[in-house]
């Protein structure tokens, strides 16, 4: 291996690991707020990437579907839920099932030919399902244990790849760069596509280092993560917080998707193998770190790339082979707590 081989595989690194540490954001996020391991999060980056691929083609995605059909089954269930005098936020609840439903469908049948446009409309048919699926699936079991919550996300996970086959069939698609520039520096040539993500992906992560430390939600999103009950007892509304988190999750799965599509061919289940990445990131943080989740989804990066040039065939079993010294470092570092605690 030479300077210039090297240098290539960094760049790759930095750039898978400028993704995976989205999906990292977005694992931890969601598991300090509400304690749910979101195992479909790779789920909505290929149906972001695969809803992209067919408004390119000209078609409706059938995502679009999806979206509709569970607005109306979380409507019916607020409804339900308001007729046996439950308190329900209408104003939320709108947003999620009314508003941004119909605002997507709206975009996606005009048919867009930009790509901001099919971008945007990505966006509004992928961010949706965070908070739709987080009421249908979580929510009703708030209280129970992360093995339960977990056994949910492996049941969610199920139903949305067979989806996705059921939706987009088993072949690939690939979409348009956002760039076909090429930059030249020193003996490296950069693609304008892997300058688009790197930008994006980092400007992102600053953005919701900024939202948590400088914004009123952010810092009650903070306040649930750290003492659910305590932060209830404030008046901070945990269910609206959940809510926002998984929304929150969806936007940055629909990123993603639309990043990584010009970069690699996505079929239906290439997202389960994304998100498993990001879940390596998010454990080498402790699932509560967010520096230390992106600096491990970096570090994913670059062993990763660097194994698909010494071992290719075995780059995956490296990649996920580093959890376990993480969790063995940190089982021998970390006293037990009990769940109930």
């Amino acid at each position: 291996m030479d300077v210039q081989i090297a240098m290539l595989l960094a760049q790759d690194g930095v750039v898978n690991g400028a993704v995976y540490g989205l999906m990292a954001l977005a694992l931890v996020l969601v598991f300090s707020v509400t304690r749910v391991i979101f195992i479909p999060q790779g789920e909505l980056v290929a149906f972001a990437a695969l809803s992209m691929a067919v408004l390119q083609a000209g078609g409706v995605p059938p995502t679009l579907w999806l979206l509709l059909a569970l607005a109306a089954l979380a409507l019916a269930v607020e409804a339900w839920r308001w007729q046996r005098g439950a308190l329900v936020d209408w104003g939320a609840t709108l947003l999620w099932t009314v508003a941004l439903p119909a605002a997507a469908g709206a975009l996606v049948l005009l048919h867009p030919t930009s790509m901001v446009a099919q971008s945007a409309a990505t966006l509004l048919l992928v961010t949706p399902l965070g908070p739709l699926l987080y009421r249908l699936a979580y929510r009703p079991l708030a209280d129970a244990t992360v093995l339960m919550l977990l056994i949910v996300s492996v049941a969610l996970h199920g139903v949305l790849v067979g989806l996705g086959l059921l939706f987009f069939g088993a072949e690939g698609s690939r979409t348009a760069a956002f760039s076909e520039a090429r930059l030249a520096l020193g003996g490296l040539t950069l693609s304008g596509q892997s300058l688009v993500v790197m930008g994006v992906s980092f400007g992102l992560v600053g953005a919701l280092f900024w939202f948590f430390g400088h914004t009123m939600v952010g810092k009650a999103l903070r306040a649930t993560a750290m003492n659910r009950v305590g932060a209830r007892l404030m008046g901070i509304p945990t269910g609206l917080s959940g809510d926002l988190s998984f929304a929150l999750a969806g936007l940055i799965g629909a990123v993603s998707g639309l990043l990584i599509a010009p970069l690699t061919t996505m079929y239906y289940d290439t997202g389960f193998l994304i998100g498993l990445k990001g879940f390596v990131a998010a454990i080498v943080g402790g699932l509560a770190s967010y520096p230390l989740a992106l600096a491990g989804a970096l570090l994913v990066g670059q062993l990763e790339a660097f194994a698909s040039f010494w071992a290719s065939p075995f780059k995956e079993v490296l990649v996920f082979t580093l959890i376990i010294p993480v969790l063995l470092w940190r089982s021998l570092r970390s006293h037990h707590i009990e769940d109930e605690e």
